[in-house]
């Protein structure tokens, strides 16, 4: 008889480790199929969260009769406000970096806002970048012209930096406000490649590089640059010069492009005189004006988890959970010591 019970509590354990692992496989399989299904969206009422300072900061610095009058104001505002028919801004934050990755979330969030926005409704896109790859910016560049061919006023914000790829991005729109002190500018082209290839020759190290066509490799890294690779070289950094000057131009034909695409860059007070902004501000304070007028909502498509990092998550929030309930039954314990 011992032996059957000892035998069953030894099978109650392995049943319960198998129905936790299979418990686990089947929460990471779920979280696996939501991520495929849909991507993770959120969507933040600004009107609201400008609506809650009011009410928690009001409730400290006003009297209840003054208080009172204030809630009542803003229920008249929200009740005078079509919901189906007031202008909807909706605002994007893009931070880009060399390559400009967060293309990959902007072009969804953009998608997703033209499936509910209509003609007349305004986007507002919060730029902060330092300029990088032609390509990764010029899609950028063409994301945000997918809002103002769908009939969106557009307007960027720059409370940093807009410069070289970023400012490719932000000529785009129908108004661009910057900071007083953000960055503006540097219309111009760079390209870098480091060449060892002296060192190589120096130590003996052979090295072939084979091409078919007479420009595929103009400068490379390992073999010798030679004068008619490097004029070439030239000839395509300065044709994408050529290329950027006129797509500022062809957006903002107020600019003066000779006089700015030299690749300077400018201070925000600067680049208003020069017209490569419209107007001095912060993104905080144009989204502040706005909100009397307008519904504002804050779009943001976040980057997929890993597996990996969704199990991780999970099991820390297990193991939270298993924590609290300890403390919590060493707690009750100590309250109630007569207590077993």
């Amino acid at each position: 008889m011992q032996h059957l019970i000892e035998f069953a509590v030894f099978f109650g354990k392995v049943l319960t480790i198998f129905v936790a692992i299979a418990g686990i496989i089947f929460v990471i399989a779920g979280l696996a199929l939501r991520s495929r299904m849909k991507p993770d969206f959120q969507v933040d009422d600004v009107n609201e969260k400008l609506d809650e300072f009011e009410r928690h900061l009001g409730s400290v610095v006003f009297d209840k009769k003054t208080q009172k009058a204030v809630e009542r104001e803003q229920k008249e505002q929200r009740k005078s406000k079509d919901e189906t028919h007031s202008r909807k801004i909706f605002v994007l934050d893009f931070e880009g970096d060399m390559d400009a990755s967060s293309v990959k979330e902007l072009r969804d969030e953009i998608t997703a806002i033209l499936t509910v926005a209509r003609k007349g409704d305004e986007a507002v896109i919060c730029i902060e970048s330092p300029g990088g790859t032609v390509h990764g910016y010029g899609l950028g560049a063409a994301q945000i012209l997918r809002l103002k061919t769908a009939g969106l006023k557009v307007t960027a914000c720059v409370d940093k930096m807009a410069a070289s790829g970023g400012y490719m991005m932000a000529c785009t729109a129908d108004k661009i406000i910057a900071a007083p002190f953000a960055i503006i500018g540097s219309i111009g082209v760079l390209a870098m490649v480091p060449n060892v290839h002296r060192l190589l020759k120096k130590y003996d190290v052979d090295y072939e590089e084979i091409a078919a066509g007479e420009y595929k490799r103009t400068v490379s890294m390992f073999g010798e640059i030679t004068d008619k690779g490097r004029a070439k070289f030239r000839e395509q950094i300065e044709d994408t010069h050529v290329l950027f000057k006129s797509f500022v131009n062809s957006h903002r034909p107020q600019v003066d492009v000779t006089k700015v695409a030299t690749g300077e860059y400018w201070y925000g007070v600067r680049a208003l005189e020069l017209k490569l902004v419209d107007a001095l501000g912060t993104s905080d304070e144009y989204l502040f004006e706005q909100r009397r007028s307008s519904r504002i909502f804050g779009i943001k498509i976040l980057p997929k988890k890993k597996i990996s990092e969704k199990l991780q998550e999970l099991l820390g929030a297990i193991s939270t959970k298993v924590v609290d309930r300890i403390l919590n039954a060493m707690a009750a314990n100590s309250e109630h010591p007569n207590l077993r």
